[in-house]
């Protein structure tokens, strides 16, 4: 029993790092001090694992998850090699203190509204096209 909730904490840990790692270098694509190439590959990493869509779709038995825990973790792995230590610490700490900062709920409420507004404009333009004739 132990044994599986320290096991359990341990890949909680390693998620939490590995959503780190992806603001990190999602930070560094954008740090003065990156090289080109280090860049170019930060934003392509960190677009895909940002991004709903995958080269593999999750609804895939196995294969739908392995690029999720392959590939991102790979090429996390290589932007970090790539990068200079000091831009990497610096990155890391911006990413970690960003995790820890309290959310906004103005934000949280901005979002929601949006989504809101864009269903009602949807629901709008498709109501001469589901409107009950009477």
């Amino acid at each position: 029993m132990f044994d599986r909730v320290k096991h359990l904490a341990q890949v909680k840990q390693w998620a939490r790092a590995l959503k780190r790692d992806v603001h990190a270098i999602w930070l560094a694509a954008r740090h003065p001090r990156t090289p080109r190439g280090a860049k170019l590959l930060a934003l392509a990493v960190a677009a895909y694992a940002l991004s709903p869509i995958d080269l593999i779709p999750d609804f895939i038995p196995v294969l739908g998850y392995l690029d999720d825990l392959l590939v991102v973790p790979l090429g996390i792995l290589v932007v970090t090699r790539m990068l200079p230590a000091d831009v990497l610490a610096e990155c890391r700490a911006a990413a970690e203190a960003a995790g820890r900062r309290p959310r906004s709920l103005a934000g949280a409420a901005a979002i929601v509204l949006l989504w809101l507004a864009a269903v009602g404009l949807l629901a709008w333009w498709l109501w001469p096209y589901v409107a009950l004739p009477g």
